[in-house]
């Protein structure tokens, strides 16, 4: 059942799992096949995910990942039944299916996670890149984003844009009122909610204790849970990303129903916030396993 890399769909490993699914994914959805030779439901399935794929032309991208090769990955996932379909949507899975599935069915899949077929190729680049623009200031970022929202006050993806620079502009409380009027489909925007974590974390951070108060109470009592989540806060916006994902993944393995599932609440907003693809995608599996 081995197959060749296409342009939407290709045979994933654990050497490039996290550039070819979980960064790929914030371009584009990915659909995991988790399958084996073995598997005659497999067999099945695959042909009806490769035409697919081929005809919605880059709405999505397939990653085939043999189970039997690749039982890392496999578990991470805890997949117990093959084949095993995962939907991969900025970083998250977000719903999948087991078995083999009639072309009707992976369609209608497709259909209520709003993956649509593509009319065509992206069009080409027609022309050389423009010379370089000097960086806009937050302050005439704002502006320009006033002016144009209020000219175009029913396109909301304008709306996003202002959020955006209301917060880069240190206006939080603006920020979190232009986001909380986006439609749903904008509210779950990668940038949507990368802006809700920032406002989040901003706002557990404005009545934090000092980090050296956190400390003493951390070593008086190791189970104040309450004081290690806001020293990971104060560790994250403090530039000390990856001691903050390591207090809430110990939180998590300590104490995963605390606060309602609050480290793995901060965990899924901090890897939104995150530049660092690989410590990111180093977390994200350490909580996978911490959670199945």
């Amino acid at each position: 059942m081995t197959a060749t890399a296409t342009a939407h769909a290709l045979d994933v490993t654990q050497a490039n799992f996290d550039s070819e699914v979980m960064q790929a994914s914030m371009q584009q959805p990915v659909l995991i096949d988790f399958w084996a030779g073995w598997c005659a439901p497999c067999r099945q399935l695959k042909p009806i995910l490769e035409k697919l794929a081929g005809e919605y032309n880059g709405a999505f991208r397939l990653a085939r990942i043999d189970s039997d090769q690749e039982m890392a990955l496999a578990g991470d996932f805890g997949i117990r039944s093959l084949p095993t379909v995962v939907l991969i949507k900025d970083g998250q899975p977000v719903d999948g299916f087991m078995g083999a599935q009639p072309e009707s069915g992976v369609r209608k899949f497709l259909d209520d996670h709003g993956i649509k077929p593509a009319l065509g190729a992206p069009a080409a680049a027609e022309a050389e890149a423009a010379p370089a623009q000097p960086l806009e200031s937050p302050g005439a970022a704002l502006a320009r984003l006033q002016a144009a929202v209020a000219a175009q006050p029913d396109k909301d993806e304008l709306r996003l844009d202002l959020a955006v620079a209301q917060m880069r502009a240190g206006q939080a409380e603006a920020a979190a009122a232009t986001l909380d009027s986006l439609p749903a489909n904008l509210a779950s925007d990668a940038r949507a909610r990368r802006l809700r974590g920032e406002l989040d974390f901003a706002q557990a951070l404005a009545s934090a204790p000092a980090l050296e108060e956190l400390e003493r109470r951390i070593a008086a009592d190791p189970k104040d849970y309450a004081a290690r989540d806001l020293r990971a806060v104060r560790r994250l916006l403090g530039g000390a990303e990856a001691a903050a994902l390591e207090d809430w993944l110990a939180l998590l393995a300590e104490a995963r129903g605390w606060n309602e599932g609050q480290a793995k609440k901060r965990l899924v907003a901090a890897f939104t916030l995150s530049d660092d693809a690989e410590l990111v995608a180093q977390a994200r599996r350490r909580m996978s396993s911490l959670l199945f």
